[in-house]
Parts: C-alpha cells; structure tokens; sequence
C-alpha cells in the first residue's frame, strides 16, 4: 500500500514515520497536505457519523452530530436515524423545529397541531418532512425499513432530551393521570417506567386504515413534500434542487439544496448572506475550501456520512474529486435559501473595474456568466492532481 506523505511537490514538508491512522491520511489528502493557499486558523469544519456514539434500541438505532460535535455548528444539528420494519421513534415533540430527509425505504409518520388538526402520510427515499417547533408527532418504519436525516434548527439539541409521551407518564402521579383520563389507577399497571425513545412495535396496515378522523380536519399545509419529483436547476456539472418556504410553505425555519456534482464537476465559488451552511454529504467524495477573510482559508475532503459547516458568508466551493457523482444536502436555518455567485457578481459589474481589480485576462472576462450556473464542469484538470509524495 502506497502510504501518502506530508510532502508537496514544491518539496516543502517532511516524511511522517511516527504513529499515525494512514487510512484517515488517505481519505484526507487536503488536510495531509493543504494547498498552498491554504492559510490563517480556521475551526474544524467537518465531523462524521462514523465517529459518533450510536445508540441502539430493539427497533432501530440513531447517532447525532451537535455543537458537541463540532462546535462551530451553532445554528443547526443533525440526527442520522434508522428504524426496523414496524420499529417506531415513540410519540413526542421538541422545542426546536424538526426538517427531515429520506435516505432510503420507507416510514409513517404523524402529527396534531395545536388547533386539534391531525396528518398521517408515508414517505419514501428522497422524501422530505417538517414538524414546526412543539408540533407533537411519530415516525414508524414500513416493510423493509428506512434510514433518514433529522435536522434541528439549534447547534445545542439532543434528540435524546426530548419531550417523549411515555417519559411524562412515567414521571406524572398515577393519580394525576387516572384524573386526567378518567379511568382507574388498575388501568395505568402496565406505562412505561422511563422513556422509550425507539421500540419494536409490528408493521402497520394501510394507511386508510391508520387513518383517524379529526372533527377539525386535517392541518392545513402538508407537512411533506417531494423533493426528487421537483424540477431541478441544470448546469453543465450537476443539478440543484432548491427547497424553502416558498415551496414546502410549512417549511419556515429550514431551508435546503439538494446537490448532485458529476465527477469533474465543481459546485461554483459562493456565499449565503443569510445562514450557516450544514452540509450532509450522501454519495461521492468532495472537496472544499472555505475562505474567511483576511488571508485565511482553509481546505477539507469529505465522504458519505462526513457532516460540513460554512459560516455565514465565508466563501467556498465544493468539488467532486472522485469517480462517481457528488450528492450532498446543504440546509440552513433560515425560511429562504439565498446565495451569491462569485462568478455572476463579476460578470454584472463594469468589466473595467473587474479586469483592474483583477489584473484579469480577456479570457478571463470572457468566461464570466451573468446567468446564475451553480454547479459547473471543472477545467482546470480532469481527476484530482497529486500533492505529496
């Protein structure tokens, strides 16, 4: 096995024959040898699945990465979970909002608004769902099972401190709840003792027949939306698929791109003026730099299961340096997804104050698109360069 080296091709740099982890030095190239433009300190951006705790029930297991994590991501967590056929997350609700995405198979879920308006609807791979802030709802995995994405718009939440009905009951008097109910302290022998959090319960029927009739109707917006059935922004590298509240209305906190990057592809030098970035990568491998100002930038390599974060307005781009597609969710904490392109801010600014500034060629300028392409062929080379020894 060829054992990578902190060695440039410049020569700068030195063997590393000391303990190390060579596999985590081969799948992070760019942190084993930056770019020389790398610069300055900038926090830790990237924290994976893989390194989490996992905790596992009879009916599914989930792991989470918060601020505890990765302490830049102040503003979103996210929750990787999977349930068993029939294995449910039990009823309960969170003081932050709850943004979903479908990795594969299938699930159930339900909810009741606070006007007494109840929702029940299957989802499946590429399926999103969004529970506003103290909505109490459930999830239940259909035949074969699923895994999703759970998004929280609070860098500090834990899934494992939530509100979770059978949690209350254990922790309320049997008297009080024989009141609350109506019904005999005999009946209240078998509550659980403490939190169920996921469970093993059967698989459910069809959901008519799951179906319960609300006297005040169903809620008024959809708590899902389709995210694969809508029509994406086409480029020459990739495709994009915007989701906010524009679109998925009940949807006021959280905001998402689903990005596809073809190999060789690059999704272009950008910025959000309105919210960190959290990114969750699903296929491929990536690269990415982030600039932050003041001479410093720093560059990372990301896989399926890794976690990225931007700050707000650092300036990045993400570049597929594999052989297969790049797929990664971008979702903010905010309810419009907004971006700048560095390539169309240029393009619609006076060409002379641009090719000054820049000291730019013509062909330069002639490359600049006034028309926004967010995810574009990259031609400066064809597979990933070496960089060390």
């Amino acid at each position: 096995m060829e054992i990578p080296q902190p060695i440039r091709e410049d020569g700068a740099g030195f063997v590393d024959l000391g303990p190390r982890d060579v596999m985590r030095d081969k799948e992070n190239p760019d942190m084993l040898v930056p770019p020389m433009t790398d610069a300055g300190t900038i926090p830790n951006l990237k924290f994976s699945f893989s390194d989490t705790y996992m905790n596992l029930d009879k009916g599914g297991w989930s792991r989470q990465i918060t601020e505890r994590e990765l302490p830049i991501a102040t503003q979103l967590a996210g929750v990787n979970m999977s349930l068993t056929e029939g294995g449910v997350r039990e009823l309960h609700w969170h003081k932050e909002s709850e943004w979903a995405y479908m990795i594969w198979g299938h699930a159930r879920i339900t909810a009741v608004d606070q006007k007494g308006r109840n929702f029940i609807a299957d989802v499946g791979p590429g399926d999103l769902w969004y529970f506003p802030s103290g909505i109490p709802h459930s999830i239940q995995g259909l035949k074969g099972g699923c895994e999703f994405l759970l998004v929280f718009d609070d860098g500090s939440f834990s899934d494992l401190d939530t509100f979770s009905v059978s949690d209350w009951f254990a922790h309320t008097p049997k008297e009080v709840l024989s009141a609350n109910f109506g019904v005999p302290i005999s009946s209240l022998a078998g509550i659980p003792k403490k939190q169920r959090y996921i469970y093993q319960s059967t698989v459910p029927g069809s959901i008519e027949s799951d179906r319960v009739l609300s006297p005040n109707g169903t809620v008024p917006l959809t708590f899902t939306h389709r995210l694969l059935a809508q029509k994406p922004i086409e480029s020459s590298g990739g495709t994009v698929r915007i989701v906010d509240s524009t679109t998925f209305k009940v949807s006021k906190t959280t905001a998402a791109a689903l990005v596809e990057v073809k190999p060789g592809g690059i999704r272009e030098m950008h910025w959000h003026p309105n919210a960190d970035e959290w990114q969750y990568y699903l296929t491929g491998k990536a690269r990415m730099s982030v600039f932050a100002s003041n001479g410093t930038s720093r560059t990372f390599n990301y896989r399926a299961g890794d976690v990225g974060y931007v700050p707000r307005v650092f300036g990045h781009y993400i570049q597929n340096i594999g052989t297969e597609t790049l797929w990664f969710l971008a979702i903010f904490r905010t309810d419009q997804y907004m971006d700048i392109s560095l390539n169309q801010w240029l393009a619609l600014t006076p060409h002379e104050l641009v090719q000054q500034n820049l000291n730019a060629s013509q062909e330069l300028m002639k490359s600049l698109q006034k028309q926004y392409s967010p995810v574009n062929k990259f031609l400066g080379f064809s597979t990933y360069p070496k960089t060390n020894g």
